[in-house]
């Protein structure tokens, strides 16, 4: 068979993740109109979601983001290192955490618990100058922020803080459980929390810049609970929050990652052939098998082996066997195909590719997972911007 490679000029890479940030920035204002007044957080945790943080927040913000979220604050200190300067928020903070840098880099900070209170007051007596600290109420979810029982507590607290200099309280704010499953009970159980939450609090003085709860399938499908802000993560990045709530194109979205590996092997095998690790699938009789150069280290999930989507020769193949650390097999039967081609595993779908919810419903996960996952080791090819020079 002919082994001469392909498009050698056209695709250096093992792999690569196309990120469309014209599509983000369009996904961006079809959630601003959705949000109806409300201010945006662009939510660009976990390196945006697998897409890039620091390109993903400046093309969010061009889009007219207001806000920008994250979770850890080291995520949020990279952004400001990086140079943005708009208004930021981040939430998962431990004990010993860099208050002080965050205070300093004007971030908005979350409190949850008298602990973090304490930490604050001290980064901001080392910093000097006021913290600006968000305060998370748990209406229900059951993760972070402060039980209902203990809001008065904490709102003394605060007010204590505030009316000494140390912080201002820039906002209220808690995070839906079952908001991807239209009409569940849990959903207006939680905004009645919330709210009453919100009004304890202001009738003890607190003055909140802004009150949030609305994750991405609340922007999309609870207007009442839009509140000053709206906090959009999967969706922005043009992956539906579930099939309840609809699909990308419904939604007016357009996925923003195309992921793509180029073979590296094309070969024919007799019936009969063993393939990948532990054989779990045997070659049913004489066909050609093409290697793709990507495995779970690049974070291709091994659950997909047997099971995974991917376009070859514009045909959807299967994956092979079992996908190893770095590779996996397709099986193209009876058709042809050379070294260099393109595999494409997931993208928006107009080019009849999988999408990352076909990967998702493959594997027994969900399209989040699908595209957090991709590793460092792919690299990340930015379109519809100029991004260090590089335009496509």
């Amino acid at each position: 068979m002919n082994e001469t490679p392909i498009r050698a000029r056209e695709t250096p890479m093992r792999a690569r993740a196309l990120v469309d940030l014209a599509a983000l920035r369009a996904n961006v204002r079809t959630l601003k109109a959705r949000a109806a007044g409300a201010q945006l957080m662009a939510v660009v945790k976990a390196n945006a979601y697998g897409h890039g943080a620091v390109q993903c927040a400046r093309a969010a913000r061009e889009a007219g983001a207001e806000w920008v979220g994250t979770a850890t604050p080291d995520e949020a200190l990279a952004l400001r290192a990086a140079g943005d300067r708009g208004r930021l928020m981040c939430w998962l903070w431990t004990p010993g955490g860099p208050w002080r840098e965050a205070v300093e880099a004007d971030v908005d900070v979350t409190v949850s618990g008298l602990w973090a209170l304490a930490e604050v007051a001290e980064a901001v007596r080392a910093a000097g100058r006021p913290a600006r600290v968000q305060l998370k109420i748990d209406t229900g979810l059951g993760r972070n922020g402060c039980q209902p029982d203990d809001w008065p507590e904490l709102i003394a607290a605060a007010r204590e803080a505030e009316e000494a200099g140390l912080l201002k309280v820039t906002g209220i704010w808690s995070h839906f459980a079952c908001a991807d499953e239209p009409g569940h009970p849990s959903i207006q159980a939680q905004l009645r929390v919330f709210r009453d939450a919100v009004a304890y609090a202001e009738r003890q003085g607190v003055e909140p810049e802004v009150r949030h709860i609305a994750n991405s399938p609340a922007t999309l499908t609870l207007p009442e609970t839009h509140f000053d802000l709206v906090r959009t993560g999967i969706a922005m990045y043009g992956v539906s929050p579930s099939p309840e709530v609809g699909t990308p194109q419904e939604l007016g979205l357009k996925p923003v990652m195309t992921l793509s590996a180029y073979l590296a092997s094309v070969k024919r095998v007799p019936g009969g052939h063993g393939v990948s690790y532990g054989h779990h699938y045997i070659t049913p009789g004489p066909t050609t098998l093409a290697l793709v150069p990507v495995g779970y280290a690049d974070g291709i999930p091994r659950a997909g082996s047997g099971t995974g989507p991917v376009l070859v020769g514009g045909k959807w193949r299967t994956v092979a066997g079992r996908v190893a650390m770095d590779q996996f097999v397709v099986d193209l039967g009876g058709d042809a195909a050379q070294v260099g081609e393109e595999a494409v595993l997931f993208g928006p779908g107009d080019r009849g590719e999988p999408t990352a919810e076909d990967w998702a419903r493959a594997t027994g996960t969900i399209a989040y997972e699908v595209v957090t996952r991709i590793s460092n080791r792919v690299p990340r090819v930015y379109v519809g911007e100029n991004v260090d020079g590089y335009t496509e």
